[in-house]
């Protein structure tokens, strides 16, 4: 008899606390549920920049009606919506005045960020503009500041993004390489060209570390654009545009619909 209510008594505790257990992952379930919310962050990438269609309310930070995010919020009606990317964006920028609208309601963060902390248009201006070993030299600064500085700096944008957003998917977007190489192209030498899609690639593996750390998916962006890149005959990014230098390397419509919003989709 003793024995009996011993069992007992541990079948109930045992009980009890498995409905614990379930009340409680099911209130958290249920709060996840209701984080439908999507909030876009990030750089000129995310933003828009290339694509026209630009919203005017959104001044310099060019947020575009053809840039990804907006895409995806139109085919995907979250219950709320808030674009803050903005060109020119550095990680002390989504910092400083990006990250008011999340919160626990959020399900759903983009970001691309980390291309201008290594200075992305000084890069390109001296490629362009100068000599292969100048820029070599100007990308094997960049790469050494991605090495250094860039990893901390993306560590503090995220962790900011998980503590205001606890309940959201994060996704992290690349960028794409910008040449198609062993084809003749005016303009950059093949060893510029091949230089500079190294860069990209250096870029995207420091990303994707640092997103893994905390948990966020990287969404890659360079399978999308291969085939679409500049001198490739269908080129999803402007090359350099003398009447409008913004846009140069960054991304057209066809870029943010055909490049972006795919790989954004399946990774949501």
């Amino acid at each position: 008899m003793r024995r009996s209510r011993i069992v007992a008594f541990v079948s109930s505790i045992l009980l009890a606390a498995g409905m614990a257990l379930t009340g409680a992952t099911a209130a958290q379930a249920s709060q996840q549920a209701a984080a439908t919310g999507y909030v876009a962050l990030g750089d000129s990438y995310s933003s828009g920049v290339g694509a026209g269609s630009y919203i005017s309310s959104s001044g310099d930070c060019k947020r575009s009606t053809k840039a990804y995010p907006y895409l995806w919020a139109a085919a995907h009606a979250p219950s709320t919506f808030d674009f803050t990317a903005c060109s020119g964006a550095r990680t002390g920028d989504v910092l400083a005045s990006q990250l008011g609208p999340l919160s626990a309601s959020t399900g759903l963060v983009s970001i691309s960020i980390g291309g201008n902390d290594a200075g992305f248009s000084d890069v390109m201006t001296t490629c362009v503009l100068q000599s292969d070993s100048a820029c070599l030299s100007r990308i094997n600064t960049a790469k050494a500041y991605v090495d250094s500085t860039l990893p901390g700096q993306l560590d503090s944008v995220y962790s900011a993004i998980s503590s205001k957003a606890p309940n959201a998917r994060v996704v992290v977007l690349g960028y794409p390489r910008f040449y198609k190489l062993g084809t003749t192209c005016v303009g950059l030498s093949e060893t510029k060209r091949k230089a500079i899609n190294d860069a990209a690639d250096y870029l995207d593996t420091a990303t994707d570390k640092v997103a893994a750390n905390h948990g966020f998916a990287f969404a890659d962006v360079r399978a999308t654009f291969t085939g679409h890149e500049i001198c490739s005959g269908s080129s999803w990014l402007h090359s350099v545009n003398w009447l409008n230098i913004g846009e140069s390397y960054h991304p057209t419509a066809a870029g943010q619909s055909g490049g972006y919003l795919p790989v954004l989709t399946s990774a949501a």
